[in-house]
């Protein structure tokens, strides 16, 4: 099989000039954010919730179009737009450096060099304690993913920038300490406001939830590196939240193109994506949710990694 990006040519460039349908995107979660917070928890804090939730979700979208270079051609800029963080948890610079590695196609999924997989070495399976590997079980269900999937995820991203930073991994302190400085702007913000904090950071894990949603089957264990990107072919709400992210090989292979670029250029290429994923497919989250909400896509330990080594 011919490589995939090759075939594409004519995408593989980023757009010119600013995006500006994704700047007002940016800018209207943000006015919507502060909206939420000065008028909806006189009408409902459940409400609020749920939309600071679903807000922070998208803003983790945005976040993921920034840091690939949109609307702005300038980082920095991209970067400007991004300092309010919605999802409290993550720093902006530490999740563009991971997921940056993360798109090194050759290696997703390796239980070392994917800073996203979900995998594990099956050595170090082996001698994991009990209750570690129960954990690890349940989050490899859909309903555990969303439920536990942040907070492990969280508490394992913090430990492995605890030891970059012991290190003198300045860069991770640095990323820390504006993270730092963003939520410390949130928090002010959201004091001036009727909204409790309690209300804030149950709706930026709620976000981090939804987010958990797409990730929990965005790749596979495969011999071939395209082949282990899924499509999900859902036109409904969530993929609008995830800004066409469920198309997920095409993301891949053309990293620069813009997400309301993302459902036409896999419309007029559906049978060629499919033949290089080798069929990883849905139709929909309702078919993924009816599948995996309360049984396991795949083993923690990573199926091929023994044949690799």
């Amino acid at each position: 099989m011919s490589d995939p990006q090759q075939d594409f040519d004519c995408w593989r460039s980023m757009p010119c000039g600013v995006e500006w349908g994704t700047l007002a995107l940016m800018l209207g979660c943000y006015g919507l954010w502060g909206g939420v917070l000065l008028y909806l928890p006189g009408v409902s804090l459940i409400l609020t919730v749920l939309c600071l939730g679903c807000l922070a979700g998208l803003h983790s979208s945005l976040t993921h179009e920034a840091l690939h270079g949109h609307p702005f051609r300038s980082r920095l800029l991209n970067e400007a737009l991004m300092f309010l963080p919605l999802t409290l948890f993550v720093p902006y610079g530490r999740f563009r450096d991971t997921h940056l590695a993360h798109h090194r196609d050759e290696r997703l999924t390796d239980p070392y060099d994917d800073p996203e997989t979900n995998f594990q070495d099956p050595n170090v399976w082996a001698e994991m304690p009990g209750w570690r590997r129960f954990l690890l079980q349940v989050n490899n269900t859909l309903l555990g993913r969303v439920v536990l999937g942040p907070l492990l995820g969280q508490i394992c991203f913090m430990g492995a920038d605890w030891r970059l930073a012991r290190g003198g991994d300045w860069a991770v302190v640095r990323d820390w300490i504006l993270h730092g400085l963003g939520c410390g702007l949130v928090v002010w913000i959201t004091l001036a406001t009727p909204t409790p904090i309690w209300a804030l950071c149950l709706g930026a894990y709620i976000g981090l939830a939804l987010v958990k949603i797409r990730t929990f089957l965005e790749h596979r264990a495969h011999e071939d590196c395209h082949s282990r990107t899924v499509v999900i072919e859902d036109p409904g709400p969530l993929a609008w939240l995830f800004l066409n992210n469920n198309l997920h090989i095409v993301h891949h292979l053309h990293p620069g193109v813009p997400w309301y670029a993302l459902p036409r250029l896999y419309r007029e290429n559906r049978d060629r994506y499919l033949e290089v994923n080798q069929g990883y497919f849905y139709r929909s989250y309702k078919e993924v949710f009816v599948r995996y909400l309360l049984r396991r896509k795949d083993p923690v330990p990573h199926p091929l990694w023994s044949s690799r080594e």
